[in-house]
């Protein structure tokens, strides 16, 4: 691939990503002549149906260090399959680190019951309702990457029935004519 082709890539926009800017940290570096300040930020991007990235990013100035974090956020976006959209297929654990979290699908009208840095992740990827819980560190860059790895473990039950070659109804432990007696 050229360079011309990778850059075009790179600056085209999609206008329905919901960024969400989690944190800024000012750093400073002693030198001969006093303090050099830089910024540190923390990024979250998704498009609210289903996919959704994390990104960091430091520099001298606070808009530069958002925006290598939204970069780096856009090229490492993950898929996480919803149940009806709006909830987990099923409760998965997450860890990182110190950071561990517990993520609960929830049923509707629940809302997002989750603080700081994993509300922010929650509503980018466009999920409804979810209970979650962080136990060990309040650090925000381990929580993030522990409930990144929570949701890349998710999987559908579509998903599971073609890895192990069965179908939906069968994984569920449903015979295929005892589905329509249980509802009789």
């Amino acid at each position: 691939m050229a360079r011309g082709e990778r850059r075009d890539r790179d600056t085209r926009e999609d206008p329905e990503l919901v960024e969400k800017l989690v944190g800024i940290n000012r750093v400073a570096k002693v030198v001969k002549g006093g303090r050099r300040f830089g910024f540190a930020a923390i990024v979250i991007v998704g498009d609210g149906r289903g996919r959704v990235g994390y990104g960091a990013g430091k520099a001298r100035e606070v808009p530069e260090a958002i925006r290598k974090a939204t970069e780096q956020a856009k090229r490492g976006m993950v898929r996480v399959p919803l149940r009806e959209g709006r909830t987990l297929h099923h409760d998965i654990g997450g860890r990182f680190g110190a950071g561990r979290v517990i993520l609960r699908s929830a049923p509707a009208g629940t809302g997002i019951i989750a603080g700081g840095p994993m509300r922010a992740i929650f509503e980018a990827l466009g999920m409804q309702d979810v209970v979650a819980k962080s136990t060990g560190t309040s650090n925000p860059h381990n929580m993030i990457k522990a409930t990144f790895e929570a949701l890349k473990n998710v999987r559908s039950p579509r998903a599971v029935a073609a890895k192990r070659g069965k179908k939906v109804a069968e994984i569920f432990g449903r015979a295929p004519g005892e589905a329509e007696a249980a509802q009789a």
